[in-house]
């Protein structure tokens, strides 16, 4: 049997997730080229093309500015579908009900450890203590650990499980800002 490292099916979330980006990132390129072509014609998408006269604008490419502005709206309807399904694919890759699926199995390992936790900070008041193994941030485990953790922006809590003297505890976590040290969590 060969040593190394499994690569993911292509058809799993997490390489569809990674798909779209490219594809996202390849869409953003495009729409600066033709953004490119406005500024060239010193235009913008609100830049009337005729004078006030109601003639076609002499100074410039009339054509080119009018096909830019076309392919522009149409990439930005591309983007705007192509970011819709890179946030069904996060949802699906990091949904709390693939984490649950894991619990059954009984698979406990932990993916990082606690060096500190300020006092006063949200993971002080969710009781996270120092040396507690994290084996579960929510939705993310040792299988997502290998991505970065997701911002907590607009999240209201986080459910903790940890492993403390080999007692599983779970600790919900409040991230805020404002509590008087640096980061969210502390």
């Amino acid at each position: 049997m060969p040593m190394g490292f499994m690569l993911p099916s292509p058809t799993s979330p997490m390489e569809q997730a990674k798909s779209l980006m490219e594809n996202k990132t390849n869409i953003e390129e495009r729409i600066s080229e033709q953004i490119s072509i406005l500024k060239a014609n010193d235009s913008t998408m609100q830049t009337p093309l005729v004078d006030a006269d109601g003639f076609p604008r002499a100074d410039i490419d009339v054509y080119a500015v009018r096909s830019a502005r076309v392919r522009i709206i149409e990439l930005r309807n591309d983007l705007a579908a192509v970011t819709d399904q890179i946030a069904k694919a996060l949802e699906t890759i990091y949904s709390p009900t693939n984490g649950s699926k894991e619990d059954t199995s009984g698979d406990q390992r932990p993916f990082a450890r606690v060096n500190s936790v300020a006092p006063g900070s949200p993971a002080a008041q969710a009781g996270l203590q120092s040396d507690d193994l994290l084996l579960k941030f929510g939705p993310l485990d040792h299988q997502a650990c290998s991505s970065s953790l997701s911002p907590l922006t607009d999240v209201k809590h986080v459910v903790v499980k940890v492993l403390r003297s080999g007692q599983t505890l779970h600790l919900t976590l409040m991230p805020r800002t404002g509590w008087g040290g640096r980061g969210m969590l502390g």
